[in-house]
């Protein structure tokens, strides 16, 4: 599945509560723009038997005690099990998942810092790190450039 056709499954799976569809629209060149970064177009997600994503706190050595909690999303199956995660235990799967709803779900869930992908195939060392905070200002950014252009194209004379 492309980005296109990702992003039309989000706003398509979005309540339609009148305006969430909507807002996943506006939204949509934001994530379409972060997904273009990223070298593929899905990615494994380990997640237990409930679709709970798996969270790995990681705390910053340079500063023990500050802690951040990120989802690891790996390119390819085989790549998994070099993962953090005991992929032994039954409770526990992988499941391939679009990156622009890996995004949309960052986005959600305020307990996740970021999302670290694995874009190289057997390299799990090295992975590109997209932080919910970036994504949020980037999305606030577009948001704003959006109702000044609105603003830009009503009439002086509108009452």
């Amino acid at each position: 599945m492309n980005i296109d056709q990702q992003i039309q499954e989000l706003i398509d799976d979005a309540p339609q509560d009148g305006s969430t569809p909507a807002l996943v629209a506006t939204i949509a060149p934001v994530l379409k723009f972060l997904a273009s970064q990223l070298r593929h177009t899905q990615y494994y997600i380990v997640q237990t038997l409930d679709q709970n994503w798996a969270i790995t706190a990681l705390e910053n050595r340079a500063q023990p005690g500050l802690e951040k909690n990120v989802i690891y999303a790996f390119c390819n199956l085989k790549d998994v099990s070099a993962g953090p995660y005991p992929m032994n235990d039954p409770q526990m799967m992988a499941l391939p998942i679009p990156v622009t709803h890996i995004l949309f779900q960052m986005l959600a869930t305020e307990m996740i810092h970021s999302v670290i992908f694995f874009d190289a195939p057997s390299n799990t060392a090295a992975g590109t790190e997209i932080q919910r905070e970036q994504l949020s200002e980037l999305i606030e950014s577009h948001l704003l450039q959006n109702q000044q252009r609105s603003e830009a194209t009503l009439p002086p004379d509108i009452a």
